[in-house]
């Protein structure tokens, strides 16, 4: 049972814009995000509500995520909120992604793709941010992948492999409510933000 007396923060794990390409596999590759007029931003903003800080990725679409969200708030990257790096199926149209076969959950986490790195290893890789930006107090946006959100979430749950379990689109809001950093409550996951 989390102590309700700790320090509690508010992860508010924002997915980036989509990319002027979605038809292609893009983890590290940095792309431009597809922005939504200012009636779309101004939903997202009603939904997140106001925040004490803001955290992205190095991430292009990311960054240009944060700037559109939140333009009068200094924004912290933080390059160890990078995508998954898919090696060399970057930049590979969807359709030409190889059949890895049939893959239990855990065995996909594992999974290291030709040059890059798994889920299992981007989880290791965010999970010290992640927890940092927990125990930081407040509400922190965190402009991001669908990878690290799902890392979170898996943090959370305490199972890599039950973090793919979880669809995250574009602009959508995962909530995670953190008591000192350490113990984690999932509020809702993947709620859109605007139509």
């Amino acid at each position: 049972m989390p102590d309700r007396t700790a320090r509690c923060t508010e992860l508010l794990l924002i997915r980036h814009a989509p990319v002027d390409d979605g038809t292609r596999l893009h983890g590290r590759d940095d792309v431009a995000a597809a922005l939504p007029g200012a009636t779309a931003i101004a939903e997202v903003l009603r939904v997140i509500g106001p925040v004490d800080r803001v955290v992205s990725s190095p991430a292009l679409r990311c960054r240009q995520t944060a700037e559109a969200l939140f333009p009068d708030r200094p924004t912290t990257v933080d390059p160890r909120l990078w995508e998954q790096d898919f090696g060399a199926w970057e930049g590979m149209p969807l359709g030409d992604l190889p059949d890895i076969g049939p893959l239990n959950r855990e065995d996909l986490a594992r999974h290291v793709p030709p040059g890059g790195e798994s889920f299992a290893a981007l989880c290791a890789r965010a999970a010290p941010a992640l927890t940092e930006l927990g125990g930081a107090g407040g509400r922190v946006a965190v402009i991001a992948h669908a990878g690290i959100i799902r890392a979170a979430l898996a943090l959370a749950i305490g199972s890599v492999a039950a973090g793919l379990a979880f669809e995250i689109a574009p602009l959508s809001l995962t909530e995670i409510r953190c008591f000192g950093g350490e113990h984690r409550a999932i509020r809702q996951v993947n709620r859109p933000t605007h139509s």
